[in-house]
Formats: C-alpha cells, structure tokens, sequence
C-alpha cells in the first residue's frame, strides 16, 4: 500500500474499522467523502483507505477476524452546507439518521450532522464556525 505525505506530531496516525460489509462500507465512505472533497487514497484486496481513516474486511489480514466496535468519528466540514450535503449523501447511501443538520451547544457555532454507518458507527461532519484570527502579538519595549 503507497500512501501520501506523512505528517508528524498529530495524536492520531490512523484508524482502522472492521466492517461486516466492506462495499456497504465503501459506497457509503465514498458518498460522505466526496461532499466534504476527501479524496479515497486506495483500495485492494479487503480494504480500502482515505487519509487516516482505514476500511478493511474481517477477513483482511489487517483485521485480525475479528470487527471493530462501535465508534464516534468526526470529519471537519467547509462550510455548514457541506455538513447537509454530508448528511443527506449519507442517508442515500445506507446510513440511519442519527440527529440531523444544526446548530449544536458545544461551542458557539458548531453545527453538525450525525448518521449511523452501515456497522452502526457513529459518524459526524461538523463546522465550527468561521476561523478565528488571533489577536497580533504586542511588543513592549522598555
């Protein structure tokens, strides 16, 4: 498997779901991934990628024979219509609603979507708002 450019220094390499049905799996990811323009890095034989997030089958050697549990994944959306879009791709390709679009209370302008992959994982887009600048560094000379 080839992979892109590495980066250093993020608390998260990748993670791995084990899914039942992989091209379930893989129609789905492929749908919410081209409303928020996250490209699929590959695929072969019992799985397939996108960024850090790997797919494979429980017959991939990777998997080991045995699925992953239940997870929360978040993917950052640009803009509160993408989460939407997210969202309604995903019913169309076999999630279950698990809250809609909308504002939500964890911090002033979060706005998200929530849906139910095919295994029943927890899967999110989420807008935090317009990107804040901060403040320029002041310089005091004595």
């Amino acid at each position: 498997m080839e992979t892109g450019e590495i980066y250093r220094g993020r608390l998260i390499d990748h993670i791995q779901l084990v899914v039942r049905d992989l091209p379930a799996a893989q129609r789905f990811y492929s749908a919410i991934f081209e409303t928020l323009d996250i490209p699929l890095g590959g695929e072969g034989p019992g799985f397939f990628w996108a960024d850090e997030l790997f797919v494979s089958s429980a017959d991939s050697p990777a998997a080991q024979g045995a699925l992953t549990g239940r997870h929360h994944l978040a993917f950052q959306a640009r803009d509160p219509e993408a989460v939407t879009a997210f969202y309604h791709a995903a019913l169309a390709a076999g999630g279950t609603d698990n809250g809609g679009p909308g504002e939500r209370p964890y911090h002033p302008g979060y706005y998200a979507a929530f849906v139910l992959d095919p295994d029943g994982n927890n899967i999110e887009a989420v807008y935090h708002g317009p990107a804040k600048r901060s403040a320029p560094a002041v310089h005091i000379t004595f």
